[in-house]
């Protein structure tokens, strides 16, 4: 069942829904140097890898217990790549079609443990090492009319330091 096919049907049954677009690839900002030895060691500069969130979420709800991210990396570079921290943040809030009138923002969710150490050398290939920890859960908000986000979409962006 494609993301748009669950949207509509959990939408259509009422429910609030963070469906996480955790962007499978983030942004990956960042870069290490390595250097050799000596006083003349140049530095070579390898791309950061990209973060993949392998956690498969439910719906994103009130009173919904808060869900843990999870994944691993895919590093394109031939050499093992020093992975420090997994930082993860909301990107976007996409209300559904036909979404009740208001607002849905990144204020109706709690993103906890935005920072994650990984302190690892990560291997080239694709699906290496691993990371967790961050948590996700919908800021259930009492007297205040939250329907605005009911099939709302959630995006959340990776990076590594």
């Amino acid at each position: 069942m494609s993301a748009q096919s669950i949207l509509k049907h959990l939408a259509r049954g009422g429910l609030f829904l963070g469906l996480l677009v955790g962007t499978a690839h983030a942004d990956v900002a960042g870069a290490w140097q390595s250097g050799g030895t000596g006083d003349a060691a140049a530095a070579m500069t390898q791309a950061a890898p990209q973060v993949n969130q392998t956690a498969e979420l439910g719906i994103v709800a009130p009173g919904v217990p808060a869900q843990t991210l999870s994944g691993n990396f895919d590093n394109r570079s031939s050499d093992a790549v020093h992975v420090g921290t997994v930082r993860v943040r909301i990107a976007s809030v996409r209300k559904a079609p036909g979404a009740a009138a208001g607002t849905c923002d990144a204020g109706d969710f709690t993103l906890a443990n935005r920072v994650v150490q990984v302190d690892a050398d990560i291997p080239s290939g694709s699906g290496q090492g691993a990371w967790t920890g961050p948590t996700i859960a919908f800021d259930n908000q009492p007297g205040v009319n939250q329907n605005a986000c009911m099939g709302a979409a959630v995006k959340l962006r990776y990076s590594t330091s």
